[in-house]
């Protein structure tokens, strides 16, 4: 098995989800300056995209794939149900310098399941297997990782992680939900747990991983050991919050895989509302610079969305962001409320 720099890093490991239109380049420097994770995952990528589309479709897609040195280790996520493309696209990654690649085996958009892709790999673990197998000879010496569910329609765990566990991943990431159940029950950690279990019992060397439901990298920590995982993914925590993982202090970490009580506490930092606001900026003007040739300014509302709530003024202020459509005017709308704090 081929862990790459996964065996180099402390446990448990804490590391940050890709997330669609949310994480993407330019908001992966930011967070990788001022609350960096252990590991730094890309948006997820099309391995058929890579491969098929005409030069225009292809130079959107590596917009997908562009990182700074300072997010490494980083992980390119790609989708695909063709064993081939999927090789391919990989060893595209090799050449782009990535750490490791990891296939999504759990995204529930039906455009990507009618690829046979994503949640529906679940329902054909003959070609996920094939497809994972064909990742690694595409990958050579780079990891590859899966990030996949619990099962399609019902918890198939006992059936689904051993499939997956005998093509030697190096790492399995499970968020703990079922696809049909999407994120509307919570996250079952004791399924992790058991996920420990079975791999355990199949004296395989893959790390797992936890995923959903996690507040914070004390909670996140807390889960880990509960369950007995190498690690844990957040997600939704870091909207608005690039600072989230900002006192993950690596020093306080066991450097075995092995948990307990001296993995510390990691306090969680509250930045105020002026450096939030302030990163705010630098976060468009990022976007505006690395993606805005490629990707709807609109797609920066969201993040608006969370960076400004909680705060006196946060309603009147994130109305007026959400009607502009440059970095320009949302630097002058930010400045202004800024100086009236002052007064």
């Amino acid at each position: 098995m081929n862990k790459g720099f996964w065996k180099n890093l402390k446990r448990p490991i804490v590391v940050l989800a890709p997330m669609a239109d949310v994480t993407d380049a330019s908001f992966r420097r930011i967070i990788a300056k001022y609350g960096k994770p252990d590991v730094l995952w890309t948006e997820f990528v099309s391995a058929d995209g890579l491969i098929r589309a005409n030069e225009e479709g292809k130079r959107k897609l590596m917009k997908d794939l562009i990182y700074s040195e300072e997010e490494r280790p980083i992980v390119a996520q790609l989708f695909s149900g063709s064993p081939e493309y999927m090789k391919r696209a990989c060893a595209l990654c090799r050449e782009l310098g990535f750490d490791g690649i990891d296939i999504n085996m759990g995204c529930p958009d039906k455009g990507i399941e009618k690829q046979g892709a994503g949640a529906s790999m679940m329902k054909d673990h003959k070609n996920a297997r094939e497809v994972l197998r064909s990742a690694k000879e595409g990958a050579g010496d780079l990891p590859v990782s899966v990030k996949t569910r619990l099962g399609y329609n019902k918890d198939e765990l006992e059936i689904w992680l051993p499939e997956l566990l005998a093509e030697e991943p190096a790492v399995v990431t499970i968020h703990a939900r079922t696809r049909k159940e999407m994120s509307k029950v919570q996250a079952r950690w004791d399924r992790i747990k058991r996920a420990v279990e079975i791999r355990d019992e199949l004296k395989s060397e893959t790390l797992i991983f936890g995923n959903g439901d996690v507040l914070d990298v004390p909670d996140g920590i807390k889960k880990c050991q509960e369950a007995g995982a190498d690690g844990v993914m957040l997600g939704r925590a870091i909207f608005g919050n690039p600072f989230l993982f900002a006192n993950l202090a690596r020093e306080n970490r066991d450097s075995q895989i092995e948990h307990t009580e001296r993995v510390k506490r990691v306090e969680v930092y509250v930045p105020t509302v002026k450096e939030k606001l302030r990163v705010l900026v630098e976060h468009t003007k990022l976007f505006e610079k690395l993606l805005g040739d490629t990707k709807d300014f609109a797609l920066m509302k969201k993040h608006y969305k969370a960076y400004v709530s909680g705060f006196d003024g946060a309603n009147e202020l994130r109305a007026k962001l959400m009607e502009v459509d440059n970095g320009g005017e949302v630097e002058r709308i930010v400045s202004d409320y800024l100086a009236s704090l002052k007064g």
